[in-house]
């Protein structure tokens, strides 16, 4: 692995402070051409027992910390990321997929967040409850929760470990993380930066491994872990909500999406067009935010397309790390067949077809940028998360029908709306069933503010103040006096 700091490759486990074999191998691969990046350690459920058991042995130190202490490790861990970027997005380009410049923007991105928290953990308020009884005083303060466990997807695989790791360890909870299979390397670069910042042993325990149902049954049901959150599809978060009942555990769930991209006869089709590549076409479509359905106003429907596909048509495949590179693999084959075969049935279903369809000649993961119009409402394409290149466009004539067909689906997570018109953006934005709406905007995750969806999208948030809150009990103290 070619790196500057070659201790950020790491192979094994990282359970109470300790890099930790298993009896298997877990291979590696590079999406983008196939070839073997690492053999690490496939750790397994005694691995996972072991890092909850250690990270419920470091809780009552690291949660007796001042904030200030916590604080200090967690700015030291932010600027040993920042020092290393180049490196972190390298190897993410190469474990995960997405380009280059792509991958830069995902470590700044995770990085902020435990730079933020690391600030915010000193401001865990508690209140002064005026009091129904001049004999009694009032009051809450904010405590830990205390061992958290975490299953993160392959998507994004630095910033969704610190989007959850980085409040934890603010608040006080220590952490056990089960990355995806396909890209455990960064999280165990993120170990290494994190023990050298002087995190504790059993503070932050990574444990890897190919039997995610085994794994993920200790994290859900062990009675040691107070919280356990999520990010995936929401089929396999309902199994794992399902384990967490048995211990009536704290849950976050950050779940798949169906997300709506309203185009107005109002908007300006220029930014519209731009906002849908950067939602659409980032990752090669493989985000939960990504939009799934374009309504388009009939007036303006052509020119939208017109406009959408010259920009799909300019994007240059090719492996993360080339120099132009704006569209990687898909994570998987099986990912690739699923897109082809959504388009076919959608075509044979009466979509056509304007651009793409068919598979790339750069490997067996890339899929070419496709375009769909003529889709309807009951086409699988526009019922199920498509996650990959493919962009298919509706029609809509009224407001109402299609505020009524953006929400006709179980999910909820983001929508996007395209107008010029604040009445109506404000009419819509507030209409739409999902936990975030963004206007005139393609990209809208930011630190300070929360993340999250309503419906089968999820439960919780993820960032801002709200994020911090999911790692914390408020307790109610009563004092006579």
């Amino acid at each position: 692995m070619d790196l500057n700091n070659n201790r950020l490759f790491q192979t094994k486990n990282y359970i109470d402070g300790q890099w930790c074999e298993s009896a298997g191998k877990l291979a590696v691969t590079d999406p983008a051409t196939g070839a073997l990046l690492a053999e690490i350690a496939d750790g397994g459920a005694e691995d996972a027992e072991r890092a909850v058991a250690a990270a419920h042995a470091a809780f009552p130190a690291w949660s007796g910390k001042t904030a200030a202490e916590r604080a200090a490790v967690l700015k030291r861990w932010y600027r040993l990321i920042a020092d290393n970027r180049e490196d972190l997005a390298r190897l993410l380009t190469l474990e995960q997929g997405k380009p280059l410049a792509e991958a830069l923007g995902e470590i700044d991105y995770g990085a902020s967040y435990i730079e933020w928290y690391a600030e915010e953990c000193r401001r865990a308020y508690g209140q002064t409850i005026p009091t129904h009884n001049p004999a009694m005083r009032l009051h809450t303060i904010r405590q830990p929760v205390g061992v958290v466990t975490c299953i993160t997807p392959w998507n994004f695989p630095n910033a969704m470990i610190t989007r959850k790791a980085a409040p934890a360890l603010a608040a006080g909870c220590t952490v056990v993380i089960k990355p995806a299979a396909e890209t455990p390397l960064s999280a165990l670069a993120l170990c290494a930066l994190a023990e050298e910042a002087g995190l504790p042993a059993g503070t932050l325990n990574v444990v890897a491994g190919s039997d995610s149902a085994a794994i993920g049954r200790v994290l859900t049901q062990d009675a040691r872990v107070a919280k356990f959150t999520f990010t995936g599809s929401t089929q396999v978060g309902k199994l794992l909500m399902a384990q967490c009942a048995g211990t009536v555990k704290k849950m976050s769930m950050e779940l798949g999406g169906n997300a709506p991209f309203i185009v107005f006869d109002d908007a300006d089709i220029d930014v519209a067009v731009t906002a849908c590549m950067a939602t659409k076409m980032r990752n090669a479509g493989q985000t939960c935010v990504s939009t799934n359905r374009i309504y388009v106003h009939e007036s303006v429907h052509d020119e939208f397309v017109d406009k959408l596909r010259a920009q799909m048509q300019a994007l240059r495949p090719g492996h993360g790390l080339e120099q132009g590179t704006t569209l990687g693999p898909l994570i998987f084959r099986r990912a690739v067949d699923r897109v082809h075969g959504m388009v076919e049935e959608a075509v044979a279903n009466g979509a056509r077809l304007l651009l793409g369809g068919d598979f790339l000649p750069n490997g067996e993961n890339y899929y070419a940028p496709t375009l769909l119009t003529e889709v309807r409402d009951d086409m699988r394409i526009a019922r199920e998360e498509i996650f990959g290149p493919l962009a298919v466009v509706l029609k809509f004539r009224e407001e109402g029908d299609v505020i009524r067909r953006a929400n006709d689906t179980p999910f909820g997570l983001a929508a996007y709306v395209m107008s010029e018109n604040i009445r109506r953006a404000n009419r819509v934005v507030e209409a739409l069933e999902y936990g975030m709406v963004a206007c005139n905007a393609g990209v809208f995750s930011t630190t300070v503010a929360p993340f999250g969806g309503i419906k089968e999208s999820g439960i919780g948030r993820e960032g801002g103040v709200e994020g911090m809150a999911e790692f914390y009990e408020t307790k109610y103290c009563c004092y006579g006096i």
